[in-house]
């Protein structure tokens, strides 16, 4: 039997309950899903009619709360520069890891962070310039990150690997690297591969000679004991051009090999694999495909 727990990240519309039962009709092993609406700061508790329906619905599911990767409001920038938007981002993580804890889950997924410093075309040769923004970053990323942690028990930190797209951190192994060393609480903290981050960031994972030299910088540079979960996509855009964009699997600029790869790779066992590829009508049809190279 399969220890590959492929999904997808379902809608929660209507209310969290809802998210199992989407699971249930792609026949998702795992699914991951946002606990508020992911546009908004602010958010009801969860009500006991709430809470009720969600736990009837996850049984239902049988996905159990390790193989859920709950992600929080795109708002969030734990490493924003100015002090007030900040707090509020900091503010915002705590209260997503507490609605994480009431649901019973125990890991969240976020991207970790943003300086916002518009490099202009004449500094572009500095590359001082560029790291000292994003090493005073990583030093924020990781404080706020402690903050968050020391104030809530029982749910990870999981930080979402990025594509690096405009001053988004979290692209290379070394950023990531770099804000769990600065984590006091290691027992949680965890990262999340996204595919296709991975793929535009410059890390190939095409051939199995590149996947494999991929994954063992992974494990020389972060450390395998902290993956936590990964997304599964394929890419529009190609190697190394830092521009987050999803295709569907196959359709891309990654190929299938590196999804077989996956499946077959005990590495990935027993955490969750989530697919956010924009097609959703073909999930169902996606999953199928990859439970289908885990055999």
């Amino acid at each position: 039997m399969s220890n590959k727990f492929f999904g997808a990240h379902v809608s929660a519309s209507g209310g969290v309950f809802n998210a199992p039962l989407n699971a249930i009709e792609i026949g998702a092993k795992s699914f991951a899903l946002f606990t508020k609406n992911q546009k908004r700061w602010d958010a009801k508790p969860f009500d006991t009619k709430t809470l009720d329906l969600w736990f009837k619905n996850l049984e239902l599911s049988k996905v159990q709360p390790k193989h859920i990767l709950p992600h929080d409001s795109y708002l969030i920038n734990l490493g924003h520069p100015e002090d007030e938007k900040l707090i509020k981002s900091r503010t915002a993580f705590i209260d997503e890891l507490e609605r994480c804890d009431v649901l019973g889950l125990d890991r969240l997924n976020f991207h970790p962070g943003s300086h916002l410093v518009k490099i202009g075309k004449k500094l572009d040769a500095s590359s001082n310039i560029r790291e000292e923004s994003e090493l005073a970053c990583l030093e924020v990323i990781a404080e706020s990150i402690n903050i968050a942690l020391d104030k809530t028990k029982n749910v990870k930190a999981v930080i979402e690997n990025t594509a690096g797209q405009g001053s988004n951190l979290g692209y290379k192994f070394e950023h990531l690297a770099y804000i769990i060393d600065k984590v006091e609480d290691k027992s949680r903290i965890g990262v999340c591969i996204d595919t296709c981050h991975m793929f535009t960031a410059g890390y190939d994972i095409r051939t199995k000679e590149a996947y494999d030299k991929t994954w063992e910088d992974f494990d020389n540079i972060v450390g395998r004991e902290f993956l936590m979960g990964m997304h599964i996509n394929d890419s529009k855009p190609e190697l190394g051009s830092k521009v987050d964009r999803h295709a569907p699997l196959g359709e891309g600029h990654i190929g299938i090999d590196a999804f077989k790869f996956i499946a077959q790779d005990s590495r990935m066992d027993d955490i969750p694999l989530i697919l956010e590829t924009p097609n959703t009508d073909i999930w169902k049809e996606e999953l199928e495909l990859l439970n289908s190279f885990a055999k």
